[in-house]
């Protein structure tokens, strides 16, 4: 067939195939790592987390283009691209119920579960865009958006104080985990760096015991911020120890002011108010 009428992906099909391989691994595994880390870091302390999240946020304007840059451009081409893979793939574990094939059909299963938990995941608890109007009128009476960052310990245990959320966080998490581990090991086999059976083998049990210590530390992060504000004597304590640390980096210049990072004040039963409970609430202080 005449290359020149080949589609671009047709053409470029080797060239794709290594890149998407690469991508899931640097920046969009790492940087899933890094996450997992980074939000487990509240078993440490509620402080220990949010100064954490600070220290991202150090960024300021430069944070949107790194996020898109490293996070979000990757993640969707690594995305798009793998569904075009899942629609030329031929799983054939009815015929051949070998192992390699069933981590072949759940690689590909993985995959899609982790893209649209992703997708729930960033609307859940940033909302897509940040932009006011579409967080105030779409997102957050839906109950995304629920994270700021200023107040990272506090809004981000709430938003998983529902069990169904909990549950589906549960599901979405085990996917990205295992959709990471197996494409190391399908990554290595691609790029020639285990090739013979044995060395497979090993590589396989050294994934698998990345992939189960990623599950243990996305437990931790899950549940450890989930216990961090579960009652409102916890939610309280947080709150204050927050609004220190934020008050101490805004003064020695670390961070900048923005109320669009900042938490609704509690009420009285350790709740965050509502925009019109503290629009009332600010109607009575005047």
């Amino acid at each position: 067939m005449d290359s020149s009428r080949q589609s671009f992906l047709a053409r470029n099909d080797f060239l794709i195939r290594r890149l998407h391989s690469l991508c899931g691994l640097i920046p969009v595994g790492a940087y899933m790592v890094v996450h997992l880390l980074v939000n487990a870091s509240v078993v440490n302390g509620d402080a220990t987390f949010q100064n954490n999240v600070l220290n991202i946020h150090k960024f300021g304007d430069l944070l949107p283009i790194l996020e898109w840059g490293f996070i979000f451009i990757p993640i969707l081409f690594h995305a798009i691209f793998g569904f075009f893979i899942i629609a030329g793939g031929m799983p054939n574990n009815h015929n051949y119920p070998y192992a390699a094939n069933y981590r072949y059909t759940l690689q590909r299963a993985t995959g899609v579960i982790a893209f649209f938990f992703i997708m729930l995941h960033v609307l859940h608890m940033h909302g897509w865009i940040h932009n006011e109007s579409w967080l105030h009128y779409v997102v957050r009476p839906m109950g995304g958006a629920q994270f700021r960052p200023y107040n990272a310990t506090s809004t981000a245990g709430a938003a998983l104080q529902n069990g169904a959320i909990v549950a589906l966080y549960i599901v979405g998490v085990t996917a990205c985990v295992y959709h990471l581990a197996n494409g190391i090991w399908t990554m290595g086999i691609t790029w020639g760096v285990w090739t013979s059976p044995t060395a497979q083998r090993r590589a396989s049990y050294v994934c698998s015991a990345f992939g189960v210590l990623m599950m243990v530390v996305s437990a931790t992060a899950l549940f450890g911020l989930r216990a961090a504000v579960d009652t409102p004597e916890k939610m309280r304590e947080v709150r204050a120890q927050e609004d220190r640390i934020v008050e101490l980096k805004i003064a020695t210049g670390d961070i900048q002011p923005n109320e669009h990072k900042e938490a609704a004040p509690l009420d009285e039963e350790g709740d965050a108010e509502t925009p019109d409970a503290e629009a009332a609430s600010a109607a009575a202080g005047n």
